[in-house]
C-alpha cells in the first residue's frame, strides 16, 4: 500500500511521512459490498478499520446509533480496551477500508506513540459514551 493513501484518514494525515510509511507496510485494503456486516457486537475484535470510501451504520442492540463515512475509523475499542466489539458495523454502500490486524496494530502502537495515545484517548471516550 502507498503511504499517501493514508492521508485521506485524518487520524493518519497529521502524522509524519515516515510514520505513515510504517503504517502502510502493515495495512491492507479491503473492498466491502453494501449490506455486509463488518463487525458483530460482542464478537472478539482482531482488526482495526479506517474508512477510505463509503458509508456504514453503527448498531448497538440492533439499533442504529451513528453513521460512519470517509475518514472515520472503528475497531479500536476491542483492540485497546475490551477485547470484544461494543457495536455492529454494517456497510450501507460499497466501501474501501484500510485494515490492521491486532498483531500489526500492536507493532505500530509501540513505534508511533503519538498515534497510540490518540487512539487510546478516543477509545476511552467512545467506551465511556457507550456505557452511559
Amino acid at each position: 500500500m502507498d503511504a499517501a493513501q493514508l492521508e485521506v484518514i485524518p487520524l493518519f494525515a497529521s502524522l509524519a511521512e515516515d510514520d505513515r510509511e510504517l503504517i502502510a507496510t502493515f495495512t491492507r485494503t479491503v473492498a466491502v459490498p453494501p449490506g455486509e456486516q463488518i463487525a458483530t457486537q460482542n464478537d472478539f475484535g482482531y482488526s482495526f478499520f479506517a474508512i477510505a470510501d463509503g458509508d456504514a451504520d453503527v448498531l448497538v442492540d440492533d439499533q442504529i446509533v451513528t453513521n460512519l463515512g470517509p475518514g472515520d475509523f472503528f475497531g479500536e475499542i476491542a483492540l485497546l480496551c475490551t477485547g470484544r466489539r461494543t457495536a455492529a458495523v454494517v456497510s450501507t454502500s460499497p466501501m474501501k477500508l484500510f485494515s490492521l490486524f491486532d498483531r500489526d496494530f500492536r507493532q505500530i502502537e509501540s513505534r508511533v506513540p503519538r498515534l497510540a495515545r490518540e487512539l487510546r484517548r478516543i477509545a476511552g471516550e467512545r467506551l465511556a459514551t457507550a456505557r452511559s
